[in-house]
């Protein structure tokens, strides 16, 4: 996918989604280690990345943003794929963070160039795949315009540094706003089997032709990922609560593509495992969300 040109005539994002296989990416934003907390050492990201691709993942997730005291994702991502293989690299602009790693605003129109240029830099590359405007910081504000800031985005698709569009963290309204301007081809939102209340937006996505590649989809923070029906359904299978959580959004939708992240390669192994885990309908029944 990275060639040195991009081309707006490139086949859509959603029709290379056809099966769960194709729709288990990866999530680079733990490789180089927490926010807050220690870096991975960097022989292991980059082992992780790259055995990512040797199991099949055809989506990799990440951002400038993505860094640690010492580590940035997309220099890992460099070291371990350039010059890539056949795999879709989305980035996410919008969100700015200080040295010391807080979310302190959101880039005005003017910036967002800086910001796509800055990952083209890091990525080695000369076009991104797909780029995601990201409103907002860690919680979703769907009241807030963000056609002008995507409309600079559309620019850069015309100019070929972009290949792709996407939104991140938005509403059905802004998801509209934003088609209005130019095409979307990925919603990046919170949504997973323990937090389902965007599941409106999954299913317009899957009749637009959108894709729809959850954020937290192994709970986010939730403590009960391990516990009731979930882990029911896990001991059917033989598998893990996680791998079931990550089934079920493969099963839940033709428009999920799930992009776990993990730093560990006994984690990578088990994430990417998820894709052969057959739900049944009892098994959706049981992970149905519990009414009000």
């Amino acid at each position: 996918m990275n060639s040195s040109s991009a081309s707006s005539s490139a086949p859509s994002l959603f029709s290379r989604l056809s099966s769960p296989a194709d729709r288990l990416g990866f999530g680079a934003m733990q490789l180089p280690g927490r926010w807050a907390g220690p870096a991975v050492e960097r022989a292991t990201a980059v082992a992780v990345a790259r055995r990512a691709v040797e199991l099949g993942a055809r989506h990799i997730d990440t951002a400038a943003f993505y860094f640690s005291a010492t580590e940035r994702a997309n220099d890992i991502l460099r070291e371990a794929l350039h010059p890539y293989p056949d795999v879709t690299i989305a980035t996410k602009v919008g969100p700015l963070r200080t040295a010391t790693g807080e979310m302190y605003a959101e880039a005005r129109p003017e910036q967002l160039r800086g910001l796509v240029e800055e990952n083209l830099r890091q990525l080695g590359i000369d076009a991104l795949d797909l780029v995601y405007l990201r409103v907002g910081r860690l919680k979703a504000v769907g009241a807030v315009p963000l056609g002008e800031r995507f409309a600079v985005l559309a620019a850069l698709r015309e100019e070929g540094l972009v290949r792709r569009l996407g939104v991140s963290n938005v509403s059905a309204e802004q998801l509209a706003e934003a088609r209005a301007i130019a095409p979307v081809e990925a919603v990046q939102n919170r949504f997973g089997v323990l937090d389902q209340a965007d599941g409106a937006l999954v299913d317009e996505c899957a009749g637009a032709g959108i894709a729809y590649m959850p954020f937290f989809a192994l709970g986010g923070g939730h403590t009960d990922l391990e516990s009731g029906n979930l882990r029911t359904v896990a001991e059917r299978h033989g598998a893990t609560a996680h791998q079931i959580a990550l089934a079920w959004g493969l099963a839940r939708s033709p428009a999920i593509v799930q992009i776990p992240g993990t730093s560990s390669l006994t984690h990578l192994e088990e994430n990417m495992a998820a894709a052969r885990i057959a739900l049944d309908e009892d098994d959706l029944a049981l992970l149905e969300p519990v009414a009000d």
